[in-house]
């Protein structure tokens, strides 16, 4: 099989490069003009491709001679102009998915589960209808659903929407950016911390999404995907905290953390900076969000095959490699 894969150079992507190459399959995968290859993919056998999927005619013919196609390019950034998001994630993906179309066997999009709306997301199932409260990443993901199930419908292009919950890994921005955040200043908690963290490990995405694509169950199906880890942002803060020897101050309430996430968010964005909290950052860690997995479990036969203690072992190790100076 060849497998064509955009924002390959992404932490998921990377890993989902190196799993199909690790099983057989030649891989291209899809690079912007100027990004650097961090994951060393071309050096493992990964045909690089490069483009922009904002532009149509610097992927033409990406798909040609590729059998699936996963698509994960878009803005991984919770803020910006919608502007930024609509482009990235609604009209690249229409692009991908115009290049895709009549060439590929399934198309695999990466949603989210930002698809659910900011409410909480705690035992929604994939049939549950996509709430739309005018913040640009969870409205674009749902805009994109509807793109890939419209092309399904009036072209006959066979997908899966993969909808994950809260990716962990080394690069992961759950990791990154709370580092970032305690060596900034202090780190409140929402709610005392008592939401489920809701994370799913990288490579136990990686098995469902591979899963999900050799299956012919999951065409025109969509999938969750969490671990089922009991981990509460309070825990993880506090494990994250103290590898840079801090802790979180103070707590807030939910609708106080809104309201100076709206507010930052007024402030920074004209500036092109990023808020200290963003409205939809406060919707993951304020609230329980963790979906029902049911279905990729039965269809599927997906588990967490990798259990927290080897997964906070990982972050461990990466914190002290990529933060030496805050050690």
């Amino acid at each position: 099989m060849k497998a064509l894969v955009t924002g390959a150079g992404g932490m998921i992507g990377t890993a989902l490069c190196k799993r199909l190459l690790g099983r057989g399959d030649k891989v291209r995968g899809l690079f912007l003009p100027d990004e650097t290859d961090r994951g060393g993919l071309s050096e493992l056998g990964v045909e690089i491709v490069r483009g922009n999927i904002c532009t149509p005619s610097t992927i033409d013919g990406m798909a040609e001679g590729c059998d699936v196609a996963f698509h994960l390019a878009g803005r991984v950034e919770e803020w910006g102009r919608r502007s930024l998001f609509r482009e990235s994630h609604l009209v690249g993906t229409t692009n991908v998915v115009r290049e895709c179309v009549g060439k590929v066997d399934r198309f695999v999009y990466f949603s989210s589960i930002a698809y659910y709306g900011p409410a909480p997301a705690a035992g929604k199932k994939e049939d549950a209808e996509p709430v739309m409260p005018g913040l640009p990443y969870p409205d674009m993901k749902a805009a994109c659903e509807r793109v890939v199930r419209y092309y399904s419908v009036e072209r006959g292009l066979k997908y899966t929407i993969i909808r994950p919950d809260n990716v962990i890994g080394p690069r992961s921005a759950h990791i990154r950016n709370v580092v970032d955040s305690f060596l900034k200043g202090p780190v409140p908690l929402v709610e005392g911390g008592s939401a489920n963290a809701s994370f799913v490990y990288l490579e136990n995405l990686v098995d469902g999404v591979l899963l999900a694509a050799d299956s012919e169950k999951a065409v025109n199906r969509a999938y969750n995907f969490v671990d089922d880890f009991e981990v509460t942002w309070g825990e993880y803060m506090t494990m994250v905290g103290a590898l840079v020897g801090k802790k979180p101050m103070f707590s807030l309430s939910y609708k106080q953390a809104y309201a100076i996430a709206w507010l930052a968010e007024y402030l920074f964005m004209p500036f092109g900076k990023r808020p200290p909290f963003t409205r939809f950052a406060v919707s993951i860690i304020g609230q329980d969000n963790h979906v029902d997995t049911t279905r990729a479990r039965e269809e599927l036969g997906w588990k967490t095959r990798v259990q927290w203690p080897e997964v906070w072992a990982e972050l461990e190790a990466w914190v002290k490699k990529e933060f030496p100076e805050a050690l």
